[in-house]
């Protein structure tokens, strides 16, 4: 079960978005694995992606139909991820496009692809061409279906929106998100896609997606590792009011920091819901000489196998963090200066075990489900927070037995 998370939200219908899904039989029978996305004429349409240079044959072809400018569907599938695939897995991404869009009428760069699963295998693509006219009867409003439809090995559906009043109008971002293993974003999260009824210029709407993605899903890791298929998917359909928000204009800005809080809520929830992840762990590093300083001191702690197993166990081994805030590579590093703490508790100052701290007061904090880890170098003004769940049994048995 998901660590402070149980059951997904009311999700908000998007005027000029539905959504379609069907079980094609991909992976397991009766499995909802096939989701098609309707977006209305003249929406602007942003994304980011995987920066793996394995990235997967959707992901080359989402990135040439975007250019476009003209995107009007989505095909996601999971149990396949269509990576690793060759010139066999470019032309069945595109043959999914295609027969996507002799359904619906429209150019196949019209259409964008996605996949999730298994890395290595051919998409059976008898069972997805199939499973669109299927899908496409479904259609409707509601994000829940595809919220369920993306899921591989997350334990539940995760979504959030938010509702915000923007220029004497009320402004609507529903979003979902898969994920909970392979999880280290780089520039884009797993599969996820956005959506608003705001009005913004396409340009604008992808500077601004690739602006919050830097503060929200690249501060998330659970493994440390990449996919080869992370795909972040933002639309903006125009329908709640025409005019088009400008950029630092207050409706601009407020519609910026409404789109960080749902992109962070959703990055959250892939952590809460980490292959067997039983901790949400914060990790705040702060007093920095620059944010990248920052941030490589919170993904050593952040990936430390040693940290994340001690986590699980409970257990206050504070030297393992220590030990990673030294090795994160901070030149000059004045260890005097150096604080750390485990929630309130302070652990670490000038060097060693603060005089206060006891092996009760970390326990009292080790055990629970959310802790946060702050780090204070005392060198600068630079701060960066990062996301992370813990190292469990569950975690090496789920990714052992992926493909059986």
């Amino acid at each position: 079960m998901a660590v402070g998370y149980h059951a997904l939200p009311v999700l908000l219908p998007v005027a000029g978005v539905r959504w379609g899904t069907t079980a094609a039989g991909i992976k397991k029978p009766g499995r909802q694995d096939l989701a098609v996305m309707e977006i209305a004429t003249g929406s602007a349409v942003a994304g980011v992606f995987t920066r793996n240079a394995f990235c997967a044959a959707p992901v080359q072809v989402c990135k040439q139909h975007l250019q476009t400018d003209q995107t009007r569907y989505l095909v996601i599938n999971t149990g396949n991820a269509n990576a690793g695939t060759g010139a066999r897995g470019m032309q069945d991404a595109l043959t999914t496009c295609r027969a996507f869009a002799a359904l619906v009428g429209c150019a196949p760069e019209q259409v964008l692809p996605f996949s999730t699963g298994v890395i290595g295998e051919y998409l059976p693509m008898d069972k997805i061409t199939a499973g669109l006219v299927h899908a496409l009867s479904n259609s409707a409003s509601d994000w829940n279906p595809a919220a369920h439809a993306i899921m591989t090995t997350d334990t539940l559906p995760k979504g959030v929106s938010l509702q915000r009043n923007i220029e004497g109008r009320t402004i609507t971002l529903t979003g979902i998100v898969k994920g909970a293993g392979m999880i280290r974003p780089d520039m884009a999260t797993l599969l996820s896609f956005i959506a608003t009824d705001a009005s913004l210029n396409a340009g604008d709407l992808q500077m601004l997606l690739q602006e919050v993605v830097r503060d929200s899903f690249n501060c998330i890791t659970v493994d440390g590792d990449t996919s080869t298929n992370d795909s972040l998917i933002l639309v903006a359909t125009g329908k709640a009011h025409k005019t088009r928000l400008a950029v630092g204009s207050a409706g601009f800005l407020a519609f910026k920091a409404a789109l960080l809080e749902l992109c962070q809520t959703l990055a959250q929830l892939v952590i809460r819901d980490g292959e067997g992840a039983t901790k949400f762990i914060t990790v705040t590093v702060t007093g920095g000489a620059d944010k990248d300083e920052c941030g490589a001191v919170a993904f050593t702690i952040a990936h430390s196998p040693l940290v994340k197993t001690a986590f699980f166990a409970s257990d206050p081994n504070w030297g393992r963090i220590l030990a990673a805030v030294g090795r994160a590579g901070v030149s000059a590093l004045d260890l005097s200066k150096v604080r750390i703490l485990l929630d309130d508790v302070c652990i670490v100052a000038g060097g060693e075990r603060h005089p206060e701290y006891t092996e009760a007061r970390g326990q009292a904090v080790m055990d629970r489900e959310e802790i946060t880890v702050t780090v204070d170098l005392q060198r600068g003004v630079a701060s960066h927070t990062v996301w992370t769940c813990d190292f469990s049994h569950d975690y090496v048995r789920i990714n052992a037995e992926y493909r059986t």
